[in-house]
């Protein structure tokens, strides 16, 4: 019903109550013409009508009616009965019959009520939940001519009606909605912080982040502004954290190193030095980059891998003084990686990086894109052209695919071709670029 015709609806009601002031309905007699069992699917049939939002006027029709409800309509509309399997009532006659009888002096609605009990409309309902629920949603809105960055995942959050799932009514989710509105403004953070801290400072509780629909909507909204993978448990839930700059402890996130260059001033930059005159890969923790950050000199060249696996044969294949500073992601970078890979670009080094020739690999590249800059190193499509060469057999590519900014023309080989080629394929050449580390090509 428009809101012109529930204005219409509701002015008729007022001029029939107006008329009918002061007269008092005859209950027994409407029970006796309205209410018996026989009628029983004509009243469910009026009052799905009314809660449906729709006025009781025009006909309606029972099919396969009985001769016991033809009986009984015919007695109350004051008619001979019908042999007809369908039913036809014009409901401005019984309206008409209801008033004059006495039996309803305000009318067929009045007389459902009545009978049946009151009856919510639906589509009113419907209307006012829709606005509250709108409503709701306004700060993260809001949020999104801002943060444009998020207007992607604002629009598939309210499709797949997570919150709705999560927080039941409109006015449970408000205060939360407002809550997330304002902790995405601040993700993701950089320098990290513990998420207990973020959580103390910005909704006044430590432990809002913990667990509940707060924390749930805000792991949701991390995923689409770090490009963190789905997942579940434990160690997903501190990765996804920790993505955004929000660290469960500073021990957990951990980067790969070899050959990277220390300094003799900091606990930290010795340990390098040391692990690197040795041959040895080193690990460093998120808590020895917050705390004590080792001071690299300036420039250079930093090459950056995703899988271990090259770590470990750089590691064993070239000698100590002869492999160029490697980091290696281990998958999606960690914040310590990001950490790291931070203080080198603000001292000058170039970072460059290679991943699988696959849709991860590219989302991971995308996700470097966003902490610091980076060349490619063999990671264009000629060089994924030039892989699949040599190795036209590898497994199909799968997932959804992903814009590769670096080198657009990669995408669309990937997507031609749709096979992967891993970094352990392409190993020896990267181990040359590594023990002769030039420019990288």
């Amino acid at each position: 019903m428009t809101a012109d015709q529930e204005e219409e609806r509701e002015e008729k009601q007022g001029e029939n109550r107006e008329e009918n002031r002061g007269v008092d309905p005859d209950l027994p007699r409407l029970r006796r013409l309205l209410g018996g069992p026989e009628l029983t699917r004509l009243r469910d049939r009026l009052r799905h009508r009314l809660a449906s939002g729709r006025a009781l006027t025009g006909k309606l029709t029972l099919a396969d009616a009985t001769p016991a409800e033809r009986a009984a309509v015919a007695a109350l509309l004051g008619r001979p009965p019908t042999t007809a399997r369908s039913l036809t009532i014009t409901l401005p006659d019984l309206d008409r019959v209801l008033r004059t009888s006495g039996a309803a002096p305000e009318g067929l609605e009045w007389a459902i009520s009545e009978l049946t009990g009151p009856v919510p409309v639906r589509a009113e309902e419907a209307r006012n939940l829709a606005l509250a629920w709108q409503q709701a949603f306004t700060p993260l809105r809001e949020l999104t001519t801002t943060r444009p960055d998020l207007a992607a995942w604002h629009t598939h959050f309210q499709e797949t009606g997570l919150a709705r799932r999560l927080l039941r009514t409109p006015e449970e989710a408000a205060p939360v909605l407002a809550t997330l509105a304002g902790l995405l403004t601040h993700l993701p953070l950089s320098p990290p912080q513990a998420l207990s801290t973020f959580a103390a400072q910005r909704t006044g509780n430590a432990h809002a982040l913990d667990d509940g629909p707060l924390a749930t909507l805000t792991l949701d909204a991390i995923r689409a502004l770090t490009g963190a993978p789905p997942g579940s448990g434990a160690q997903w839930r501190r990765d996804t954290w920790a993505a955004a700059g929000l660290l469960l402890d500073e021990l957990s996130s951990q980067v790969l190193t070899l050959a990277l260059p220390g300094d003799p001033h900091t606990p930290t930059g010795r340990a390098l030095t040391a692990l690197a005159s040795a041959g040895e890969p080193a690990i460093l923790t998120l808590r020895q980059l917050l705390r004590d950050p080792p001071r690299f000199s300036t420039g250079g060249t930093v090459y950056v891998c995703e899988n271990p696996t090259v770590t470990l044969a750089a590691a064993d294949l070239l000698p100590p003084s002869g492999c160029a500073p490697l980091v290696c992601l281990q998958g999606q970078p960690s914040v310590a990686a990001l950490r790291l890979l931070e203080l080198m670009s603000s001292s000058g080094w170039t970072i460059t990086y290679h991943g699988d020739f696959d849709w991860g690999g590219a989302r991971i590249a995308t996700r470097l894109s966003s902490a610091v800059p980076w060349t490619p190193w063999r990671y264009r499509h000629t060089d994924y052209e030039q892989a699949l060469a040599t190795h036209p057999h590898t497994t199909p590519l799968t997932g959804a695919p992903t814009p590769t900014p670096w080198d657009p023309p990669l995408a669309t080989v990937l997507t031609a071709h749709g096979r992967r080629i891993e970094e352990e394929l392409v190993l020896p050449a990267l181990l040359t670029d590594l023990a002769r580390p030039t420019d990288p090509p």
